[in-house]
């Protein structure tokens, strides 16, 4: 009788791929995770309970068919683990990496809840496809046959490249236009590479490339290309720009120099370090946190990215002042945790009150509390009269989260409805906007939200183009 592979929570602990010392991890933007062996991946996919009811799954936006593939892992079927994986995800490497896994998939696992420690997931899904890739598994695009229809996708993050993987591997024309020189998105600039190692995603994008996706770079739609003219080229238009329109500090002095956008930081980061790019404002010190006094504000993932950069450029001191305490914060858990490794402190129940100096040099601090709940029933937080303090800062980082740029105004389009908070109107699943023939996905519809939320988006958006393709056709041959 063949062994048991799976039910091996009982015996078997939870674990975690090795994570490199703090002490190792501040010297480079190299990730903190190492792999996993094929033993130890096999082990950890073993302790998933195959459940009647996965919630790993039904928590997942994808929806990826996470138990089959730990199934197929344990049994040492890796090729049929990836291929399973990839059906559902056209990045799972990068979720794998980048996912707050602790509110998804494995916050929701069958055996966390019943204390014997969540399956790995994450740390799996990673190292499934970072061994196809390893193989030669992940092959080119290759379309059964072409088709004439043509899309163009505004936008080259996560929600338009998966959309431009689900049109092309079924032949459609697809175009890729992206304001910066390197697709990607956040993914590329956003996210450091200590997180999410930039070949990674670069791999992606040649794979896309290889298989006839077509990409123009440096272009901003309402500048170097109107948004008529991307419509008149192509049956069909996918707006995916994400928002990246940073909300702003107020308060006396919130000018000053040396108090920049964690965009703006971020971006130059990966320029200079995981690229090599000449970057003038990280090498003039403006975008670099070497030697100096750190203050982030906010308490979100683009936080604790901002703050773990600057550990690593050298920062002398890397503050986070946060308006909530620790357990109403939107960050990952995960990520609080290894900044504080890494020497974050963190300034829970805090906010900036005013700066001083300009260059700034110090932040004003007003304490706060938490009063009563508000709409969303979380607790607001509210000053304590008289409670302040000033905290010596060189760069202040505003990581106060991202808005929807006007894209109506932008690209002359009175037509495209957008809602209350800028962000274009779509129907629910299918992206379709206001303007016949353009649809919407990921951030420009949702709000700032996460990286799978916008695959999920890129991906249904491109079934509900293909369907509309389906159904034009259908009518033409009648």
């Amino acid at each position: 009788m063949a062994k048991q592979p799976m039910l091996k929570f009982v015996t078997v602990g939870r674990d975690m791929p090795d994570k490199r010392t703090a002490e190792e991890r501040r010297e480079d933007f190299q990730e903190i995770y190492a792999e996993f062996a094929e033993q130890k991946a096999a082990e950890q996919a073993g302790r998933c309970s195959q459940c009647g009811v996965p919630y790993c799954q039904s928590h997942c936006p994808l929806h990826n068919n996470i138990p089959d593939w730990l199934k197929l892992t344990a049994e040492g079927r890796l090729q049929e683990a990836y291929e399973v994986s990839q059906a559902t995800n056209t990045f799972p490497e990068i979720c794998g990496r980048i996912c707050p896994q602790d509110r998804l998939c494995e916050g929701n696992c069958v055996i966390e809840k019943s204390g014997h420690g969540t399956v790995t997931i994450g740390a799996v899904e990673k190292y499934i496809t970072d061994t196809a890739w390893e193989e030669g598994w992940v092959q080119p695009i290759e379309p059964a046959a072409d088709r004439p229809e043509s899309v163009g996708i505004i936008g080259a993050g996560p929600g338009g490249l998966a959309a431009a993987d689900v049109l092309r591997r079924a032949g459609v024309q697809v175009t890729v236009y992206d304001r910066y020189d390197r697709a990607g998105g956040l993914m590329t600039y956003g996210i450091p590479g200590f997180k999410l190692e930039k070949p990674v995603v670069m791999r992606r994008n040649e794979q896309l490339e290889a298989g006839g996706v077509t990409f123009v770079m440096n272009c901003n739609v309402g500048e170097t290309i109107g948004f008529d003219e991307i419509r008149e080229k192509h049956d069909a238009v996918i707006i995916a720009t994400g928002v990246y329109k940073s909300r702003d500090l107020k308060g006396p002095g919130a000018g000053a120099d040396g108090i920049v956008r964690a965009i703006d930081f971020l971006t130059a980061s990966n320029r200079a370090v995981n690229f090599g790019d000449h970057v003038p404002e990280f090498e003039s010190g403006e975008l670099n946190a070497k030697g100096k006094r750190v203050v982030v504000i906010g308490g979100g993932d683009t936080a604790m990215d901002c703050v773990r950069t600057s550990i690593r450029q050298g920062a002398t001191s890397v503050k986070c002042l946060y308006r909530r305490d620790r357990q109403n914060m939107p960050g990952s858990q995960r990520e609080v945790a290894n900044a504080e490794e890494e020497g974050v402190e963190f300034e829970w129940l805090t906010a900036p009150k005013a700066f001083k100096g300009d260059p700034v040099n110090a932040v004003v601090v007003q304490k706060m509390r938490l009063g009563a709940p508000d709409a969303t029933g979380r607790q607001s937080p509210e000053p304590i009269e008289g409670a302040e303090y000033d905290e010596p800062a060189d760069l202040v980082i505003k990581a106060l989260g991202f808005e929807a740029e006007e894209l109506p105004t932008l690209w002359g389009q009175e037509g495209l409805e957008v809602t209350r908070w800028g962000t274009v109107k779509a129907e629910f699943t299918s992206g379709k906007t206001s303007l016949d023939g353009v649809y919407a996905v990921g951030d420009i519809v949702r709000g700032a939200s996460l990286v799978v939320w916008a695959i999920r988006d890129g991906r249904d958006c491109a079934e509900a183009v293909l369907s509309q393709f389906d159904g034009a056709s259908a009518i033409a041959a009648e």
